[in-house]
């Protein structure tokens, strides 16, 4: 794997209160809040001020990502993974505008998953930003489609009938949530399965699947809610019109997941899959695996056990592989993408990079943030769209 060398940047610890102005996506106007020096907000005004241009500096709530394989050369499926490396990983995604997110573990056998669930944990309470980014865990696997094609990068060979024995052992190995479970409705027992994981708290996604229609209609009945990287984890060759992509996307009980980096859908393609979702159920999410982040440069990374290669024009693909290894693309590029791509304006692009995602979080953009971290993103225009100025997170103020 290529050595990584994070650029240098400053990480600055509070030392007095201070005031910062900040867009509300819930309430479409600007408010002024006070942050304590111990990173909470400490009051925040009633009074709506007038509605950014956005023009030129501005002030957002951080950026939610529901599925983070891992970032900045650190691969959260490597079991021994430390407390530094996450920081490490965390640091640089919160320089990407991200103040919230979800570790994602793929399938493996069903003990390393357990394994690398609680190692994860262990790591994510040791670390500086872990207690105040991760909000819980994200499991894409192991009740997914053994089909070449529809498996992408994930171990096949251990993928299995749907067992909640294995979710227990998952629940049981961390102490923060499982917050969303990816399946596969075709895999046995993944229906009946799926109201037992919505009574335990979790979100249920479809993904990596080649059910048909029926049998995705059978999960949305079930409670399922979520598609997972839609348009992707499939063959690159599927009849035309009757396939999973077009079920999930006429299923308005579902909410989709889409990777806007280029790479994983054409850039008109995706458009008319937002156009067929619209902006309130639909999730903006990177899928990011070590191989993403500011600084990473082309070479072989890992994912789990496989090895993965980010080439020059920035796609990943299990090594030896046509498949795609999730993506090297990171937030705040989504942010300038569907900004330069469809016009969308930045309450727009919040909506599905922060408030959408949020109410799966079970938590709300509208709730008050008195008394809670600060997650603060500053933002500039630039030539090429909105930069990252800087992230505050609870105490800590990264730039």
């Amino acid at each position: 794997m290529p050595e990584f060398a994070p650029k240098p940047y400053e990480t600055r610890i509070r030392t007095q209160p201070e005031t910062l102005r900040f867009f509300s996506a819930a309430k479409n106007a600007s408010s002024d809040c006070v942050i304590s020096p111990d990173g909470t907000v400490e009051s925040a005004s009633n009074q709506l001020m007038e509605t950014e241009d956005f023009a030129g500096c501005f002030v957002t709530q951080g950026l939610v990502d529901l599925q983070v394989n891992g970032f900045a050369g650190v691969d959260f499926n490597q079991p021994a993974i430390t407390a530094e490396q996450l920081d490490v990983a965390l640091t640089e995604m919160a320089r990407t505008g991200v103040t919230t997110c979800l570790p994602t573990v793929i399938t493996g056998s069903h003990d390393a998953m357990i394994e690398t669930v609680g190692n994860l944990d262990a790591a994510v309470a040791a670390s500086r930003l872990g207690p105040l980014m991760v909000a819980g865990y994200h499991i894409e696997g192991p009740f997914l489609s053994r089909k070449d094609g529809f498996s992408g990068a994930h171990q096949s060979e251990n993928m299995s009938v749907a067992k909640i024995e294995l979710v227990d052992n998952l629940r049981h190995a961390a102490t923060r949530p499982i917050r969303i479970m990816t399946v596969a409705p075709e895999v046995d027992g993944v229906v009946e399965l799926i109201p037992q994981l919505v009574a335990l708290g979790m979100h249920v996604a479809i993904g990596h699947s080649a059910a048909d229609q029926s049998q995705i209609s059978a999960a949305v009945q079930a409670g399922a809610t979520l598609s997972t990287h839609l348009g992707n984890g499939v063959p690159l060759t599927l009849h035309r019109t009757d396939n999973p992509i077009f079920w999930q996307l006429a299923e308005d009980k579902l909410t989709a997941m889409f990777i806007p980096d280029g790479i994983h859908i054409p850039q008109a393609a995706l458009q008319s899959m937002l156009r067929a979702k619209g902006i309130a159920r639909t999730i903006v999410t990177t899928d990011a695996v070590s191989a993403a982040g500011l600084e990473t440069r082309p070479g072989l990374y890992r994912l789990g056990k496989a090895e993965i290669s980010l080439s020059e024009d920035r796609t990943v693909r299990k090594s030896g592989s046509p498949y795609l290894a999730g993506s090297s693309v990171t937030m705040d590029k989504i942010v300038r993408n569907l900004v330069a791509w469809y016009g969308f304006s930045i309450p727009q692009v919040l909506e599905m990079a922060l408030r959408n995602p949020t109410r799966i979080l079970s938590t709300s953009a509208e709730a008050n943030i008195v008394g809670q971290p600060v997650k603060f993103v500053e933002w500039r225009q630039t030539p090429h769209g909105p930069q990252v100025a800087k992230t505050h997170i609870g105490p800590f103020t990264i730039q």
